[in-house]
């Protein structure tokens, strides 16, 4: 596959403000930044679309692509709910001539980091605190409490992780946080 541009990966928890932050890299058109619709096996949230917010797979078609080495990276975030990156989707953006905004899970932000060191930057969000975390997943209004429990035991973990990225912000204000992250990426998108 020919690199022709420059890839920005945002991770963190779920909850931490990450898409929030990646929405508001795309509005920017100088940037030149296309997001990267991952594939997923979890179901479609309210005011979603495919094709639009993800690729949304059944879990055959999921793992037939992955057999078929049709992914960058895929991970089970959850059990039986996969992500992942489609070799299809990266083509499609540097086809156009554009950068990449990756908005994916720790792993999946770890994992694109390593395939594409030398063109990719990669920032972790995180957010002040785990009762934070909690307050903007129940705002949500999609998590059962036991999917909040899974989703708060996994950020732990993650949180671990966010030493082997390039950046940390802290989402704590979010205009802070936007100015933060548009210094980093415009920096990085603008030096060869």
């Amino acid at each position: 596959m020919k690199k022709t541009g420059k890839c920005v990966v945002i991770s963190g928890p779920s909850g931490s403000g990450k898409t929030t932050l990646s929405n508001y890299l795309i509005s920017i058109s100088k940037l030149n930044l296309n997001f990267s619709i991952s594939a997923t096996t979890r179901e479609c949230r309210k005011g979603e679309s495919d094709g639009k917010n993800y690729y949304f797979l059944s879990l055959n078609d999921f793992k037939t692509k992955a057999k078929n080495n049709e992914f960058i990276e895929t991970e089970e975030v959850y059990p039986n709910v996969f992500y992942g990156t489609l070799k299809s989707e990266i083509e499609r953006i540097w086809g156009i001539g554009n950068n990449i905004l990756f908005d994916v899970d720790v792993y999946g932000g770890l994992n694109i980091k390593k395939t594409y060191s030398e063109s990719t930057i990669s920032i972790f969000i995180d957010s002040p605190n785990k009762m934070t975390l909690n307050e903007r997943l129940k705002s949500r209004g999609s998590e059962s409490e036991s999917s909040l429990k899974v989703r708060l035991k996994k950020a732990e973990i993650e949180l671990q992780k966010s030493i082997q990225f390039d950046y940390i912000i802290m989402n704590k204000n979010l205009e802070e946080a936007k100015k933060k992250l548009y210094d980093i990426v415009f920096e990085f998108l603008n030096n060869e």
